[in-house]
């Protein structure tokens, strides 16, 4: 990507193809997954030593995901809070079937 992206509807776009494996929809699932029970653990037992995972789930599986199955960089470096929305939307929108599990078909971008 040579050029910032100047939208979030544009990034968010940017973002389902840096995504577009199964298993690394899978991994971010789960990494979110996570750090949604880690944060209910620690409101409901009032336990915030436990919130030193959220990090480590949340970043963990993303990164773990993009390194060894999407082989690709991170969005995160470049656009931190674009990213972390597009996590919870996707993990939102898998939940609710708007988004697949299954791999989607990746064409190349104009930024590749």
């Amino acid at each position: 990507m040579s050029e910032r992206i100047k939208t979030f509807k544009e990034f968010y776009q940017f973002y389902l193809t840096e995504h577009s494996r199964t298993g690394t929809r899978i991994f971010h699932f789960i990494g979110t997954l996570l750090v949604f029970f880690v944060i209910g653990y620690v409101i409901s037992s009032g336990k915030e030593r436990f919130l030193w995972y959220v990090p480590i789930f949340g970043y963990g599986f993303a990164w773990l995901s993009h390194a060894l199955i999407e082989k690709n960089r991170p969005a995160t470096f470049k656009y931190p809070l674009w990213s972390l929305i597009s996590d919870f939307r996707l993990f939102f929108e898998l939940l609710i079937g708007k988004q697949s599990f299954i791999g989607v078909s990746r064409p190349k971008q104009p930024w590749e």
